[in-house]
């Protein structure tokens, strides 16, 4: 096997049987399909595949974000590799994937995840190659007692969270230009009152009121 000749792609939801069928060969952490289901519909945009030139599955990721927590932050919930296809930096490719989309689509500020104490491959490829850290032990995590790393990454200086800060910091500026070139009546861009006219204050109003709607309609 060659890295070029494996593609990383998003996964369908017909590729969720051999994600599992790869997950049952790699991993003693075993899901029922319907967990599976249960994260390409929530986060289809989290869910990767590393597929061979024969269209062959030969690895996945499996993750999700937690968006209760006080910062949106992404969580890896499964990772594996063929064996017939490890060293080839298929772990490392399908983990970027992962983090690029957790920024990009949900403005991730951390991703977490957990590893079994005495699994020094997986440790080695999270703490050197990804640059994870240790940020807790939660002692017996595992069905047979096993304890856990519990180990997260800063997303926030993300090449991708740079650029998407960038263009919301070009189109702010663009909006301020525009408002400010429109309104010539007043140093504050027109007479007291104009912006309440319809201007940026009665937007903001409008928008927050529209977010109550959808929280009243989150809690039914």
């Amino acid at each position: 096997a060659h890295e070029g000749m494996v593609n990383i792609r998003r996964a369908r939801v017909e590729d969720l049987l051999e994600m599992q069928a790869c997950n049952l060969a790699c991993l003693p952490e075993n899901y029922q399909l319907k967990y599976y289901f249960y994260h390409i519909f929530s986060w289809p945009q989290l869910l990767h595949v590393a597929e061979d030139s024969s269209k062959k599955i030969v690895g996945y990721v499996m993750a999700k974000m937690e968006e209760d927590a006080s910062e949106s932050h992404g969580h890896i919930t499964s990772l594996a590799v063929l064996r017939s296809h490890r060293k080839l930096g298929l772990a490392t490719r399908l983990m970027k994937a992962a983090e690029y989309d957790m920024v990009e689509c949900f403005d991730a500020e951390y991703v977490s995840l957990h590893v079994r104490k005495s699994n020094r491959a997986a440790f080695h490829l999270y703490s050197e190659t990804l640059g994870f850290q240790v940020h807790d032990i939660e002692k017996s995590y595992y069905a047979d007692d096993e304890d856990a790393y519990d180990m997260r990454k800063d997303l926030r200086d993300h090449p991708r969270k740079k650029k998407n800060r960038e263009a919301a910091d070009q189109l702010a500026s663009d909006v301020k230009n525009i408002s400010l070139n429109g309104n010539k009546d007043g140093e504050d861009g027109g007479p007291e009152g104009v912006t309440n006219e319809g201007g940026v204050d009665v937007y903001a109003e409008s928008n927050e009121e529209d977010g109550a709607k959808k929280n009243k309609n989150k809690k039914k």
